[in-house]
């Protein structure tokens, strides 16, 4: 893939809140999570866990914690991305937390791009009572749940939304 096909391919992922009922095979969970570890992390140390939601009554439970958001509990498979901060403190102290927090941060957004590349359809989502997502998935205390990324087979927008310019963000040598 050249630059131009990446760039292609970025352009025309989009997230998506309406999915079929078809559920995800296991290989294409498989392919999700294999592009996930594949993500680069602080000290190699992989700092997060996902947890794979398929059963509707535990989807229908986190629609719920996502404040009611429809996507999450009609989505056929949910990746709850966490970040492990055990695994990171444990050689950085605190400033793993941090650590973490970006490893499980990159390691969905890889999943999210795996999504798209096997031409399924997701929705990042981090608006959710995060107290609510750990009692329903019964995460220890040193797990922190940072996003719920629900992926299948679904209806894209129409259009793709207006992104901003790049200069808007870019700032050289100094701000």
């Amino acid at each position: 893939m050249n630059s131009s096909d990446f760039l292609g391919f970025l352009s025309c992922r989009s997230s998506v809140r309406e999915y079929e009922e078809t559920p995800l095979a296991d290989d294409e969970i498989n392919y999700i999570m294999s592009c996930a570890s594949t993500a680069p992390s602080a000290g190699n140390l992989e700092a997060w866990d996902v947890v794979v939601v398929t059963d509707e009554e535990v989807r229908l439970a986190l629609a719920e914690a996502a404040f009611g958001q429809l996507h999450v509990g009609e989505a056929p498979a949910l990746f709850v991305v966490c970040a492990n901060y055990v695994r990171s403190m444990s050689q950085y102290g605190e400033r793993g937390i941090l650590y973490a927090v970006e490893d499980a941060t990159i390691a969905c957004t890889y999943m999210m791009l795996a999504t798209h590349a096997r031409g399924l359809h997701s929705c990042w989502t981090g608006a959710f009572d995060e107290d609510e997502v750990r009692e329903v998935l019964g995460l220890p205390p040193h797990i922190r749940p940072l996003a719920i990324l629900a992926t299948g087979h679904g209806h894209p927008p129409g259009h793709l939304a207006e992104r901003m310019d790049t200069g808007e963000h870019v700032h050289r040598d100094v701000w």
